[in-house]
């Protein structure tokens, strides 16, 4: 891990952008679960940050992210940016998500709450509210309710594989969603909220045993992952980050918190966020900046064609 570790500083870079922000919308949590046991998964591997490509599987991820270090860590919320991907074919899958890393005993477990499109999934190219998580970092995982780990409560506003409706509008209108992921202070369980409704909303929640210990790394991340012999699909808008003509088109993480041992949301410390996107000539990613009323925000992205 400590080798791994090491590779993650060599990627650090930082690019400092004025920020350009505008009103956006909470969206609506519509549409119905759409989900067949029957169905043939583009299951992405997930790399322990600097791992592109899983060899067993044919598979390539690409990622751009803000993580921290290794440490005690529990928890994020942040507004996600909705966006489709109507043009993604079944060997291709892009999103964005919170992901808790956490270790146990000689490897990481990993937990995710996020939003996808992914038609090998669900056989339609809608975005979907989706939960993942695995036990060893390089073995498959498991999405949503496909096996026992994410317990989703009664009623929730969210249910994993539900449709969301409806997405941004490039160079009209932004829509996002806030979730939250950490831990409970008083069962150790990975709890998911939604807060962008009038009252915020229990989802759900991981099991403590899916992430038992710290060292805990906590990751915001965009994400694309498709079969190599394939081109990659666009990562959230396909617009690259660079705030100038961005109005409603880029993808964007915002309104960032942490959350501290007693279950309490603080101002992240951006020296100790980290950053990663493995293919810069595929996809980018922003500096986290401060920005008025909007929080602490960073965008990512990029256009279709990443090619291995």
């Amino acid at each position: 891990m400590a080798h791994c570790y090491s590779e993650i500083l060599l990627v650090v870079w930082f690019s400092f952008a004025s920020c350009y922000l505008t009103l956006v919308e909470s969206i609506d949590a519509g549409g119905n679960t759409r989900m067949d046991e029957k169905n043939t998964t583009l299951v992405r591997p997930v790399p322990w940050f600097v791992k592109t490509q899983d060899g067993g599987s044919n598979i390539i991820s690409h990622y751009a992210m803000w993580h921290t270090v290794p440490g005690k860590n529990f928890g994020l919320r942040a507004e996600i940016s909705i966006w489709d991907s109507p043009n993604q074919t079944e060997s291709q899958e892009s999103g964005a998500s919170l992901q808790i890393y956490c270790q146990d005993g000689g490897h990481y477990n990993m937990i995710e709450a996020g939003f996808h499109v992914s038609p090998s999934l669900y056989h339609n190219r809608d975005v979907h509210f989706f939960t993942y998580w695995t036990k060893d970092t390089k073995s498959a995982g498991c999405y949503n309710l496909e096996c026992p780990g994410y317990v989703p409560t009664t009623r929730a506003a969210l249910v994993p594989g539900q449709v969301i409706t409806p997405p941004s509008s490039y160079g009209v209108q932004d829509r996002y969603v806030r979730l939250s992921l950490n831990k409970d202070p008083n069962s150790g369980d990975w709890v998911v909220y939604r807060h962008d409704l009038e009252t915020p909303s229990f989802l759900g929640y991981f099991p403590i045993g899916l992430c038992p210990n710290m060292p805990v790394i906590e990751a915001l991340t965009g994400f694309v992952n498709y079969f190599n012999n394939t081109q990659g699909p666009p990562m959230g808008s396909g617009h690259f980050p660079d705030f100038e003509d961005s109005e409603n088109k880029i993808a964007y993480f915002k309104h960032i918190k942490k959350y501290n041992s007693g279950g309490h949301p603080y101002d992240p410390i951006l020296f100790e966020m980290k950053y990663l996107v493995d293919r810069p000539d595929c996809y980018k990613l922003s500096y986290p900046v401060p920005a008025l009323s909007r929080g602490f925000i960073f965008s990512y992205g990029g256009p279709s064609g990443c090619i291995g």
